[in-house]
């Protein structure tokens, strides 16, 4: 029976043997002919293509009805959503574009503009049919691959002038097979070249593509109607946010386990990302933070257990079985191949272990320590406060454990110490924080401040919850530094935006996330579907959402703002602002500002650090903007070597900083990082300068302004409460 006999059988037996209307059938033939056997395709095995089922088409219904009345942003789901749903649909199965061609999407255009009312009435035969057609695809590709390199990789030319360009997302598809047959052979050269510069021999290169593409290939013949109806489902719900989103019955069981942080593993939060599963940021305390290597919007190609010799490629692989594969008992390793977030294409990848381990509560606390600046004759002592997230143990609070931990109980604490201590100013150290317990963010800000609003919260019927600090005491009322990055999200955002409102302190460092929403995980019939429902807005007015917080003395990060932050994710709902609440401002800076600004950059340029910083920020920035890689080996070796030789430039450079040893070669660098990942407690922090700098610009606002060594004092608020300003930073 020929693949087009197959689609039309299927087809009259679709949904209990109804027939669907001339429309579907016309598409599913079209599509069948469209599907031709590949000639190198295993004749044992042939794709089955997949079907909804009732189950799922009962939760589509619901799921848009929940997108339509539910959602914060107010969305149609008309024509024009149509087709953002087949764009946004084919950019998660093939984002690539790698395994289509044009004459594909050409005959896929056809119901471009019908999924739209499709969805609303819980068709999902269209969108199964996209997922077939992909699924086919990809088989083939695998197959034309597999027999390339069976064919011998040593017959592969790289004398040639060629290239390969190497983000395809926004290329013009192929325009048909034989193109597509060009840019695999160029694929395969590539991963083939990459992996002999790193001095692989050409047995090892074979076996390693082998099992790469054999692992994919299995999971394609392995496809499921669940998978099919997640994709869809994801690309439907990511129109409304990008946190919005569909979890598989299979899917919700691992969330709920997430949620309840009982999981054994490597404390890292995990999404799909096209073909891989994507790091999207590490849980404080936990094993992979420790360990120190993984890194947010790292790609994982392959997992291997401690007890087995090869590693498992998990290319294309679901999600919630590479969670699976990565899950296992305490103190056992795993093993991760990743292509870390910085490389400069996919063929670069670097291996990680890490103990398996709980994520401790205890291991998530606060922490302090002092630093001291000699400025003249004065000597300054600084407490620097770490807070990794906004935690609390619910259970023990649920219990009426009187000592129960909370991160606003655990910081008093610290503060009392630092008091005592005699510390002439605080450091809230921020960077990285994820957020957690907005109750927390609220109760944090309330250590700072006398009575008053913290954040407030908009639904999607324009009504606004104001959450308050009622509690008149202050725990502390010394000159604040709040420290914040890019990572730094959500609750974070909320207390270093309620700090700038207030005028209590300054916010240092760069442009926050900018997670400004709140999501709900409601129960379907089958699945989860969480979901967007309510804002964040500071006392000011402004959202924190999509732009975050801007800092008042900004530093440099090397995170890349184009692929980590709300601003870099489709769909985002915007900035705006609604009317700001009556608020204190504590202290006025506008006199001092600019002369902190100007003190921090001379400090800086004479900074060998931050010197070291700009130049590691700027190669990682050339790397991201190399759009195209040649597969010539004389021209590729040259780009290699000059790689190499910055990152061993700029590592012996750290060195001399701290008066060490330089690294004689690339590989000696190498294994000093894998000895630090093996120690993970004992490695220095290289960023630990930033906090330094926090206490220098401590140290500059009181040396500037001794009216900061109590800036709470009834004399010294330069501005009344009730006043509505305080909008530096918006």
């Amino acid at each position: 029976m020929s693949i087009a006999e197959r689609f039309v059988t299927r087809y009259s037996t679709t949904m209990g043997g109804v027939m669907p209307g001339k429309k579907t059938f016309a598409l599913a033939l079209t599509l069948a002919l469209a599907v031709p056997v590949s000639a190198n395709l295993d004749t044992d095995k042939v794709y089955q293509p997949v079907s909804p089922t009732v189950e799922q088409a009962r939760a589509n219904i619901l799921i848009a009805r929940q997108l339509q009345f539910t959602h914060f942003r107010d969305l149609s789901i008309n024509d024009s959503l149509s087709g953002d749903v087949f764009d946004a649909y084919l950019d998660y199965l093939d984002g690539q574009r790698v395994y289509l061609t044009q004459k594909d999407i050409d005959k896929l255009s056809a119901i471009r503009l019908g999924l739209g009312s499709a969805l609303k009435t819980g068709q999902l035969q269209p969108g199964f049919d996209i997922y077939n057609l992909v699924q086919q695809r990809i088989i083939e590709r695998l197959e034309f691959a597999l027999d390339l390199i069976d064919n011998g990789i040593d017959k592969l030319d790289f004398s040639a002038d060629e290239r390969i360009l190497l983000d395809r997302s926004d290329a013009d598809w192929a325009a048909d097979r034989e193109a597509l047959d060009d840019l695999w052979v160029k694929r395969i050269k590539n991963a083939v070249l990459a992996q002999r510069l790193n001095d692989s021999d050409d047995e090892s290169i074979k076996e390693a593509l082998q099992r790469r593409y054999e692992g994919q290939l299995k999971r394609a013949y392995q496809a499921r109607s669940e998978d099919a109806f997640q994709a869809y489902m994801n690309a439907f719900a990511g129109m409304w946010d990008p946190h919005t989103s569909y979890f598989s019955p299979r899917t919700s069981e691992n969330f709920n386990i997430n949620m309840s942080l009982s999981l054994e593993g490597i404390g890292a939060v995990l999404q799909s990302d096209n073909e891989y599963t994507k790091v999207v940021r590490l849980v404080p305390g936990g094993p992979a933070s420790k360990q120190g290597q993984l890194e947010p919007a790292d790609r994982i190609v392959s997992v291997k257990q401690n007890d087995e010799e090869k590693p498992v490629n998990v290319i294309g692989w679901r999600l919630d079985e590479v969670v699976d594969l990565i899950r296992g008992p305490r103190e056992s390793t795993v093993t991760l191949e990743v292509i870390p977030a910085d490389a400069p294409d996919e063929t670069v990848t670097e291996t990680i272990a890490i103990e398996r381990d709980k994520v401790k509560l205890e291991e998530q606390s606060a922490s302090k320590e002092v630093i001291e600046f000699e400025r003249g004759n004065t000597t300054y002592s600084i407490g620097v406060i770490n807070i990794p997230t906004f935690y609390a143990d619910f259970k023990a609070m649920q219990d009426g454990d009187p000592n129960y931990k909370s991160t606003t109980r655990d910081v008093r604490k610290l503060i009392d110490e630092l008091k005592a201590d005699g510390v002439d100013g605080v450091v809230m150290d921020l960077r990285n924080n994820g957020g957690g317990a907005l109750h927390e963010a609220n109760d944090l800000v309330g250590l700072f401040i006398e009575e008053g609003p913290t954040v407030q919260i908009r639904n999607s019927n324009n009504d606004v919850q104001v959450l308050n600090d009622e509690d008149p005491s202050v725990a502390y009322d010394g000159p604040l530094v709040v420290l914040v990055n890019r990572m730094s999200a959500s609750a974070s955002e909320i207390f270093a935006g309620a700090i700038q409102d207030y005028g209590r302190g300054l916010v240092v460092g760069s442009q926050t996330f900018g997670k400004g929403t709140v999501q709900a995980v409601r129960p379907l019939n089958h699945g989860q579907l969480k979901i967007t429902q309510s804002k964040f807005y500071r006392v000011s007015g402004g959202s924190t959402q999509h732009k975050g917080v801007i800092p008042d003395i900004e530093i440099p990060s090397r995170v890349d703002k184009t692929r980590i932050g709300e601003d870099a994710l489709d769909h985002a709902l915007p900035w705006d602002q609604i009317e700001a609440v009556p608020h204190a401002r504590y202290f006025d800076f506008s006199g001092v500002i600019d002369e902190l600004r100007k003190r921090h950059d001379t400090r800086f340029e004479e900074n060998p650090e931050f010197s070291l910083l700009q130049k590691e920020i700027e190669f990682l920035k050339q790397q991201r903007e190399q759009e195209y890689v040649s597969l010539n080996l004389e021209k590729r070796k040259e780009y290699q070597s000059q790689i190499e030789s910055t990152r061993l430039t700029i590592a012996n450079a750290r060195r001399a900083i701290h008066g060490e040893e330089a690294f004689e070669s690339l590989d000696a660098l190498d294994d000093w990082q894998d000895e630090q990942a093996a120690e993970p407690d004992g490695a220095d922090d290289e960023l630990d300068f930033i906090i330094r700098e926090g206490g220098n610009i401590m140290a500059d606002m009181l040396e500037l302004d001794q009216r900061m060594a109590s800036i709470l004092a009834p004399k010294q608020i330069t501005a009344q409460a009730n006043t509505l300003s305080g909008k530096s930073g918006q």
